[in-house]
């Protein structure tokens, strides 16, 4: 189940309304901030740029391949774990504008995690420690520590701990 909070608009549809919601200033020096990183081939320049000029919290050794892209006005929102990576082309969101109302949420994303290319992730869903989020998948709902999971709709494909358990034996 996705955690966020809702909020209501009158009039035009709410992302017509986005500049109440977030400073036009804040959008700009974000977006800027985020093209850059996208294309950095650095990850240490590039944690540093999302931790210090974006707020987000990011464990150490978190690799966001090239053209990842966290949300541009809520990035404070996203957290990563130590030793993750994201994959090329992924899409981090801590926010959707919708017609009658706009949602935030918080995005945490364990350590040890695997997230393969082209990957959706939508405001207020956790992803567990060790997890596998397969390319190309919409990740609409909590991903538990230690599953595999893909597709879209997403679906869990198996339960890692579990194999790990049985190859020790």
């Amino acid at each position: 189940m996705r955690r966020t909070e809702k909020y209501p608009v009158t009039g035009p549809n709410a992302l017509w309304q986005i500049y109440r919601t977030v400073s036009p200033w804040k959008g700009v020096k974000n977006f800027i901030v985020i093209q850059i990183a996208r294309y950095t081939p650095l990850l240490p320049v590039k944690n540093w740029m999302y931790r210090r000029l974006l707020g987000m919290k990011v464990g150490k050794q978190a690799a966001f391949a090239l053209m990842v892209m966290p949300d541009v006005f809520f990035p404070e929102r996203i957290q990563v774990g130590d030793n993750t990576i994201i994959g090329y082309n992924t899409t981090i969101l801590a926010h959707e504008y919708l017609i009658k109302e706009y949602r935030l949420g918080d995005v945490k994303i364990g350590s040890n995690v695997m997230i393969g290319a082209n990957t959706t992730i939508l405001p207020g869903v956790e992803i567990g420690d060790h997890a596998v989020v397969s390319a190309g998948t919409l990740v609409h709902k909590d991903v538990p520590a230690y599953t595999m999971v893909g597709g879209n709709p997403m679906r869990i494909i198996r339960h890692l701990r579990e194999r790990e358990d049985e190859e020790r034996q």
